[in-house]
């Protein structure tokens, strides 16, 4: 299989492909000259039982960030995501963790999508935690996409091995990076998408914000961890409900004691585990509110979090898929 030309002077377009949303990157020399987004991901998918939609918004946003560079010719594209599942563009088969960037690398694939860009596609794999049997689920994960993430952190400032990152998209996925720089494992709930199902499709939405909160209430989120605690999940979002019939709070106030419930419910798990520890700092990659949440919660129990802003979200990703491509000219 030929293996691109790619080195710190390349230009390459760049994908990041999720459940609901996917952004695309016109990147040389790692520099970005355009991007676009739109919110359309592999559950569009899922729901029309075709990929037509992915396949439009695809060649659209391709095309429109080509266009704002019409002298500059990319030599690929480089995707990541949920857009290599078999949902997305292509199925590419998770590489078993420990995984290293090399690993990474060598597990990904070589496509052509003339229906969405006449370029060579490199997909990249996820990786996949533990075995794959009723006996074991409990220490199996997957992931797509944070895998990229990680990489282009471990190249920052702020991913210096071993370090633990919890990404809080659909889903809140708590991923660890050993000494030697792999991914060692991982641990994924629906929790993200449940929040968002609570909010928009229960008897809860009336009282709550649509879209998601980007300034947390504190005093509000640690009565729906306290609430939590007291009373287990189901209530505490019962507790809601009662909130709203009381004039209780703004909807604001009222999401912000959702957001604390969910975290509540969440950490012990995470801590028994032995993904939370004191002694390893977790860096917060998400929404505002919730990663602010997230670094309240995990600073009282006195494990250090910092949350990582938007920018520096994006770069680590983008650093992350160049390293991939260059390391698939090696």
């Amino acid at each position: 299989m030929n293996r691109p030309v790619v080195n710190e002077s390349s230009s390459l377009i760049a994908i990041d492909g999720g459940s609901t949303n996917t952004r695309v990157w016109f990147l040389r020399e790692g520099r970005v000259l355009g991007r676009a987004s739109a919110m359309v991901g592999v559950r569009d998918t899922a729901r029309d039982g075709s990929p037509d939609k992915l396949h439009t918004a695809l060649r659209q946003m391709i095309a429109q960030v080509r266009a704002e560079q019409p002298g500059v010719q990319p030599s690929m594209v480089a995707a990541a995501g949920m857009i290599t599942s078999p949902l997305g563009l292509a199925e590419v088969s998770h590489v078993h963790a420990p995984a290293s960037v090399e690993d990474l690398a060598k597990g990904a694939r070589r496509s052509a999508f003339k229906e969405v860009a006449d370029l060579p596609f490199w997909l990249f794999p996820g990786v996949r935690c533990g075995g794959v049997s009723s006996d074991d689920v409990s220490q199996t994960d997957v992931m797509r996409g944070e895998e990229t993430l990680c990489v282009g952190l471990l190249a920052s400032e702020h991913g210096r091995p071993p370090f633990t990152l919890l990404n809080l998209g659909s889903h809140w996925k708590l991923i660890q990076v050993d000494g030697a720089g792999r991914i060692a494992r991982s641990r994924t709930t629906l929790s993200g998408e449940l929040i968002h199902a609570t909010q928009t499709a229960t008897i809860l939405a009336g009282g709550l914000p649509g879209g998601k909160l980007e300034r947390l209430d504190d005093a509000w989120c640690e009565q729906g961890m306290g609430e939590l605690r007291r009373s287990g999940l189901a209530r505490a979002l019962f507790c809601v409900r009662l909130l709203e019939m009381e004039g209780s709070g703004s909807p604001e106030q009222r999401m912000s004691f959702l957001i604390g419930a969910y975290v509540a419910a969440d950490q012990p798990a995470l801590v028994q585990s032995g993904f939370l520890k004191p002694e390893s700092p977790v860096l917060l990659a998400g929404p505002g509110a919730v990663a602010k949440a997230w670094q309240r919660a995990l600073t009282s129990a006195g494990i250090p979090a910092r949350a990582l802003a938007d920018d520096e979200i994006e770069s680590a990703f983008l650093s992350g898929i160049c390293q991939l491509a260059q390391q698939l000219a090696v």
